[in-house]
């Protein structure tokens, strides 16, 4: 008898562990949880940079001095997103998030290697067009949705 009481409530204290356990946190909704801002501020576009002012921007090789373009946030259930695009020449020459969930080390592991393959597809694919990282869903969608709000302030 007592071995079926001990059984028992050892299922039920598993059952409610396992169902009050928590992955992550959403920085939404916690007061005062950090959000990784890497560079400038947000959705301010940087103008194209001009060697010569009386004449279009151009570098050494007469192609266009490189702009960045910074997406609008996304929010997503982990946390905002947000992606800067570097373009030249009419091409995206580099894509980079500038703001990702990091409040947990599932998160930064999450988006660590997520993010690299993110930033190298935009470069590929020269657009939004992508797939998502498995895994990494949510920061994904998040990413598709900043980049393409980039894009379309590059007007590509």
């Amino acid at each position: 008898m007592r071995r079926i009481v001990f059984v028992v409530m050892s299922t039920i204290t598993a059952v409610v562990l396992l169902f009050s356990y928590r992955t992550s946190t959403n920085s939404a909704l916690v007061a005062g949880s950090p959000v990784v801002q890497l560079t400038g501020s947000p959705g301010a576009a940087s103008p194209p940079r001009s060697s010569n002012k009386s004449g279009p921007a151009t570098s050494k090789s007469n192609k266009p001095a490189p702009a960045t373009y910074t997406g609008d946030s996304a929010d997503t259930r982990w946390g905002p997103v947000q992606v800067q695009i570097t373009v030249q020449g009419g091409n995206i020459t580099g894509s980079q998030a500038v703001q990702y969930p990091q409040n947990n080390g599932r998160d930064a592991e999450i988006n660590g290697f997520a993010l690299p393959v993110l930033n190298q597809e935009v470069v590929q694919q020269q657009s939004a067009s992508i797939d998502t990282v498995s895994g990494a869903t949510v920061t994904s969608d998040g990413y598709l949705q900043s980049l393409q709000s980039a894009i379309d302030k590059a007007h590509l």
